[in-house]
């Protein structure tokens, strides 16, 4: 076992699917540790990398025999770079299929969600199981470093390197994904001629983290036009750079919201681009509270991802602008959190969640503040806890 090694908690999903599908298809960001997991968990599988131009070569020149040369099957890195590839997987798989074979297994990565995806849905359905690993949880930070301050949980963020490398690199290696993958792969994608329009607009994102997104607004600010910002916007969701989180619908008599907020896949890559480099400057900087709910909103969503499934998140605010972090919705029931920085408990934290209540009536079976204190009362109405255990 490799000693710099964060357990993950999605690691029994992978491999539960493992022993009952030929194709297990890990979606995340860069760096989230989508290779290293794969390699941990199934150490006998050779491995092969899309970035690597002699493999690439090699992949297009014949991708029949490529495959043919991994009997028991190959953990395949970087998938986006030859989407074909998963029409060849599927008549591999189902010639296994055909002649009763379940003993070769592929393991296949990428991270560009909209690329891999879409050969997926189209080539493998019934054939894979598609996970997503995001960055590190805070209950897998803490399981690792369980030091960590949370300014220094928001700022450090969750990439793994960030948190196995030596103390004093984490602005190195920030800085050197933003440069590597945002600036070169997503511009690559969306073909910007102007990169310093395209890094403003990332920087304004950064600078609206836990705030509506109003692409209006951000092109008067920029100068370009309301449907580039939507398209820039998109490919940045799609390459897990920042993601949206909708509002909360129902057909109750106040006005709602339209407009989603939003959120970055990593706290420490904001951060970064906000100018945040030490946990002083954090501690005192006035979106320091945007970036706590960050954290806990990317929290709830990998609670769902490292389990293999989707949270069904949202959020509450009315024409009154009277407003609840999180809506979780199960089934046909709802959850209602209120997220606070705060370290000291008031019970005007309840004001949002008690206005919403009566709203909702039956449906709603949970209200809860999750804040930064050392006070807790996990009961489901009016509850209040520390945010390193709401998944304890």
């Amino acid at each position: 076992m490799n000693k710099s090694f964060i357990n993950r908690r999605l690691s029994s999903s992978i491999s539960e699917a493992f022993r009952y599908l030929p194709v297990v298809t890990l979606t995340g960001p860069r760096q989230s540790g989508k290779t290293t997991l794969c390699r941990e968990l199934f150490p006998e599988l050779p491995y092969a990398n899309l970035e690597d131009a002699a493999v690439m070569d090699e992949v297009q020149a014949d991708t029949k025999a490529f495959l043919g040369k991994y009997p028991q099957g190959v953990i395949i890195d970087e998938a986006q770079n030859y989407p074909e590839l998963f029409s060849y997987l599927q008549v591999l798989v189902d010639e296994d299929r055909f002649h009763g074979r379940s003993d070769r297994h592929f393991i296949v990565t990428g991270s560009n969600n909209f690329s891999l995806i879409e050969k997926v849905t189209q080539s493998m359905a019934g054939r894979t199981a598609v996970m997503t690993l995001l960055p590190l949880s805070t209950q897998e930070i803490i399981s690792h470093v369980p030091q960590a301050s949370t300014s220094q949980l928001i700022l450090n963020g969750g990439y793994p390197a960030v948190w196995t490398a030596d103390d004093g690199v984490r602005p190195l290696l920030l800085s050197n994904y933003y440069t590597t993958y945002i600036e070169r792969d997503v511009r690559r994608l969306i073909n910007v001629r102007d990169l310093r329009a395209f890094q403003t607009f990332i920087r304004l994102c950064a600078g609206r983290v836990g705030q509506e997104f109003n692409a209006s607004s951000i092109s008067n600010e920029i100068g370009v036009a309301v449907n580039t910002i939507r398209s820039w916007l998109s490919i940045l969701n799609a390459s897990y750079v920042v993601h949206l989180l909708q509002p909360y619908y129902a057909n109750i008599s106040k006005r709602l919201t339209k407009t989603p907020k939003l959120y970055f896949y990593d706290t420490g890559l904001a951060a970064f681009l906000l100018g945040i480099t030490t946990t002083e400057q954090l501690d005192v900087h006035p979106l320091r509270g945007n970036l706590f709910e960050n954290m806990i909103v990317n929290d709830f969503m990998k609670h769902g991802t490292n389990a293999g499934r989707e949270e069904m998140l949202s959020f509450y605010r009315d024409k009154s602008q009277r407003e609840v972090d999180i809506m979780r919705t199960l089934i046909d029931k709802v959850e209602a959190y209120e997220i606070k920085s705060s370290q000291t408990f008031q019970t005007d934290f309840f004001n949002n969640l008690n206005y919403v209540r009566p709203l909702l009536a039956d449906r709603i079976i949970r209200t809860t503040v999750i804040y930064d204190g050392d006070q807790e009362n996990p009961q489901t109405d009016n509850g209040f806890l520390n945010f390193r255990h709401l998944f304890d």
